[in-house]
Protein backbone atom coordinates (compact mmCIF):
# COMPACT_ATOMS: atom_id res chain seq x y z
CA UNK A 1 0.00 0.00 0.00
CA UNK A 2 1.22 3.38 -0.53
CA UNK A 3 2.10 5.18 2.56
CA UNK A 4 -0.48 7.65 3.17
CA UNK A 5 -3.42 6.54 1.36
CA UNK A 6 -4.49 4.44 4.46
CA UNK A 7 -7.26 6.83 5.15
CA UNK A 8 -8.68 6.23 1.90
CA UNK A 9 -9.38 2.43 2.63
CA UNK A 10 -8.48 -0.68 0.58
CA UNK A 11 -10.72 -2.08 -2.17
CA UNK A 12 -13.40 -1.47 -3.92
CA UNK A 13 -14.29 1.63 -1.72
CA UNK A 14 -11.03 3.64 -2.95
CA UNK A 15 -12.67 3.35 -6.50
CA UNK A 16 -15.28 4.86 -5.00
CA UNK A 17 -13.63 8.35 -4.92
CA UNK A 18 -13.74 9.08 -8.62
CA UNK A 19 -17.23 8.52 -9.27
CA UNK A 20 -18.47 10.72 -6.12
CA UNK A 21 -15.94 13.61 -7.30
CA UNK A 22 -17.75 13.19 -10.75
CA UNK A 23 -21.50 13.05 -9.35
CA UNK A 24 -20.06 15.82 -7.43
CA UNK A 25 -18.55 17.90 -9.89
CA UNK A 26 -21.99 17.79 -12.21
CA UNK A 27 -23.92 18.36 -9.09
CA UNK A 28 -22.18 21.78 -8.32
CA UNK A 29 -22.56 22.25 -12.08
CA UNK A 30 -25.95 21.96 -13.29
CA UNK A 31 -27.62 23.06 -10.23
CA UNK A 32 -25.54 24.61 -6.81
CA UNK A 33 -23.56 27.00 -9.28
CA UNK A 34 -26.43 29.01 -10.22
CA UNK A 35 -27.90 29.37 -6.80
CA UNK A 36 -24.23 30.23 -5.61
CA UNK A 37 -24.01 32.95 -8.23
CA UNK A 38 -28.03 34.17 -7.44
CA UNK A 39 -27.08 34.39 -3.97
CA UNK A 40 -23.78 36.41 -4.25
CA UNK A 41 -25.44 38.77 -6.96
CA UNK A 42 -28.55 39.39 -3.74
CA UNK A 43 -25.94 39.82 -1.18
CA UNK A 44 -23.68 42.33 -3.43
CA UNK A 45 -27.06 44.38 -3.44
CA UNK A 46 -27.63 44.67 0.44
CA UNK A 47 -27.98 47.52 2.99
CA UNK A 48 -25.45 47.52 5.51
CA UNK A 49 -28.84 46.90 7.67
CA UNK A 50 -30.11 44.00 6.37
CA UNK A 51 -30.79 41.04 8.73
CA UNK A 52 -28.27 37.94 8.41
CA UNK A 53 -31.15 35.57 7.21
CA UNK A 54 -32.08 37.46 4.38
CA UNK A 55 -27.97 36.40 2.86
CA UNK A 56 -30.18 33.14 1.54
CA UNK A 57 -33.27 33.49 -0.53
CA UNK A 58 -36.42 31.78 0.83
CA UNK A 59 -36.39 29.34 -2.07
CA UNK A 60 -32.25 28.61 -0.54
CA UNK A 61 -33.44 28.29 2.61
CA UNK A 62 -36.33 25.58 1.38
CA UNK A 63 -33.55 24.01 -0.50
CA UNK A 64 -31.23 23.26 3.02
CA UNK A 65 -34.24 22.86 4.54
CA UNK A 66 -34.62 19.68 1.93
CA UNK A 67 -31.12 18.48 1.96
CA UNK A 68 -31.32 18.52 5.59
CA UNK A 69 -34.04 16.53 5.76
CA UNK A 70 -32.87 13.96 3.18
CA UNK A 71 -29.78 13.34 4.78
CA UNK A 72 -31.59 12.60 8.11
CA UNK A 73 -33.90 10.42 6.28
CA UNK A 74 -30.80 8.20 4.56
CA UNK A 75 -29.14 7.91 8.19
CA UNK A 76 -32.37 6.61 9.28
CA UNK A 77 -33.42 4.14 6.24
CA UNK A 78 -29.79 3.12 4.34
CA UNK A 79 -27.05 1.13 6.43
CA UNK A 80 -23.66 3.08 6.53
CA UNK A 81 -21.94 1.55 3.90
CA UNK A 82 -19.66 2.37 0.58
CA UNK A 83 -22.93 3.68 -1.41
CA UNK A 84 -23.95 5.81 1.42
CA UNK A 85 -20.46 6.97 1.86
CA UNK A 86 -20.33 7.68 -2.09
CA UNK A 87 -23.41 9.98 -1.65
CA UNK A 88 -22.22 12.16 1.03
CA UNK A 89 -18.50 12.31 -0.66
CA UNK A 90 -20.15 12.95 -3.67
CA UNK A 91 -22.58 15.85 -1.95
CA UNK A 92 -19.33 17.27 0.17
CA UNK A 93 -17.26 17.51 -3.28
CA UNK A 94 -20.06 19.60 -4.82
CA UNK A 95 -20.87 21.63 -1.83
CA UNK A 96 -17.28 22.27 -2.05
CA UNK A 97 -17.04 22.85 -5.30
CA UNK A 98 -19.75 25.77 -6.13
CA UNK A 99 -17.96 27.32 -2.69
CA UNK A 100 -15.48 28.70 -5.48
CA UNK A 101 -18.07 31.40 -6.72
CA UNK A 102 -18.53 32.61 -2.97
CA UNK A 103 -14.35 32.81 -2.26
CA UNK A 104 -13.84 34.75 -5.80
CA UNK A 105 -16.85 37.23 -4.95
CA UNK A 106 -14.93 38.09 -1.48
CA UNK A 107 -11.12 38.16 -3.50
CA UNK A 108 -12.93 40.58 -5.69
CA UNK A 109 -14.20 42.67 -3.25
CA UNK A 110 -11.38 42.39 -0.98
CA UNK A 111 -9.00 43.48 -3.93
CA UNK A 112 -11.18 46.41 -5.31
CA UNK A 113 -11.81 48.17 -2.36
Amino acid sequence: MIRGWGWFGSGLPRFLILPAVMLGTLKSIFILDKTAVRSIRRIKEFDDITCIGAVYSWKTWLLVALMMLFGIGMRMLIEPGMVIGTLYMAIGWALLFSSRHGWLAWWQWIHND
